[in-house]
């Protein structure tokens, strides 16, 4: 990696020369301006407003405007010899914890590399001291004409550098807060809860920048001349009025999405009237009534049997009926003449076919 500056690292008298390389890389794609009728470049040129004419790279110097619009010309020479320690010099003016630094000033990253082979005892030194005191450094530095504020920390076995911007320079958060009371309730921050511990361990490495992807397939799509890629329908959906109902679906789906798809589980709901029955329970009951009802019609079988059996055929009834008509008219008779009725056999028991 190339340095982009050269220098040293001061604290009290140890002196640790150093190489400054940017610690991060831009993945972005760039566009150029170009002509929409035919395509061509448009390119800028540098002119001079006194000479109307374009003047070149090695021609361009530096200048301050005065409020009069007089231009004082400021030459590399110049901000070389500054009557500052931080021209060269990463000059470290405290060492405090990590969360004393605002996030909010915290801005372009760099290595730290050790400059010869020298530093790399002191080099060692400082960074296993911010180690052990689990501590960052605040430091001031000369980079591209001015002065910053920076913070050095430890990160695997190498010193970085996180240039900070000075307090003055962070804006106050006034007028962004809303200004409308609020009351937020405490089942509400349950779920608000339940949905950051759902969220909130990710492994930063599978992270990537999807606009990047989905642009790089438009511009092979247009160079190959294919059907550009389709974008995904926007949610139409209404503003969301339920934040209750929002909270538990957003639980139920991050929870999904990170069960590979598995519902959570759910406690079993109370029965209540009106609600049917489980299919398998529904199935038993089903099986049971179709058991009794041939219980049922068994029984009516057999006991219409039997009653059948006891009840006398009509024919024999009326038989019955008219020996007992003649046997009466007979006896009448008898008493009439004086004559004894003879006496009466038993009539044979018969027993049913």
């Amino acid at each position: 990696m190339r340095s982009i500056w050269n220098g040293a690292i001061s604290f009290g008298l140890v002196s640790i020369p150093v190489k400054l390389v940017n610690a991060t890389e831009s993945h972005s794609i760039s566009f150029r301006q170009i002509h929409a009728e035919d395509n061509g470049r448009i390119r800028y040129r540098k002119v001079c407003e006194l000479d109307d004419r374009e003047v070149s790279t090695e021609e361009i110097g530096k200048g301050y405007e005065d409020a009069d619009g007089t231009v004082i010309p400021i030459t590399d020479e110049d901000l070389a010899h500054l009557p500052i320690p931080t021209t060269r010099t990463i000059e470290i003016v405290a060492f405090v914890p990590a969360d004393r630094i605002d996030p909010l000033q915290m801005g372009t990253a760099y290595y730290l590399a050790v400059g010869s082979a020298p530093a790399a005892k002191p080099y060692t030194l400082l960074r296993e001291a911010l180690k052990r005191g689990n501590r960052v450094a605040v430091a001031k530095y000369a980079l591209r004409g001015r002065e910053r504020l920076g913070m050095l920390r430890v990160v695997g076995d190498a010193l970085t550098m996180h240039g900070l911007l000075w307090p003055d320079e962070v804006r106050a958060p006034e007028g962004v807060a809303p200004d409308e009371k609020v009351t937020v309730r405490a089942k509400e921050l349950d779920l608000a809860d339940a949905l950051m511990e759902t969220l909130g361990d990710v492994d930063l490495d599978d992270l990537h920048d999807e606009y990047r992807a989905a642009l790089e397939e438009v511009i092979a799509a247009k160079a190959a001349g294919e059907a550009l890629p389709v974008a995904p329908e926007p949610d139409t959906g209404g503003k969301v009025l339920d934040l209750m109902a929002a909270l538990e679906n957003s639980v139920r789906a991050a929870r999904e999405s990170r069960g590979d798809g598995k519902a959570p589980e759910r406690a079993p709901e109370k029965r209540t009237a009106g609600k049917k029955a489980p299919a398998k329970k529904t199935t038993e009951k089903k099986a049971g009534e179709k058991g009794a009802a041939e219980k049922k019609a068994a029984a009516e079988k057999v006991t219409g049997k039997k009653a059948a059996e006891r009840k006398p055929p009509a024919r024999r009834t009326a038989q019955r009926s008219a020996q007992g008509s003649a046997q009466k008219t007979a006896a009448q008779e008898e008493r009439k003449s004086g004559r004894k009725p003879p006496a009466k056999k038993a009539a044979p028991r018969k027993t049913p076919a």
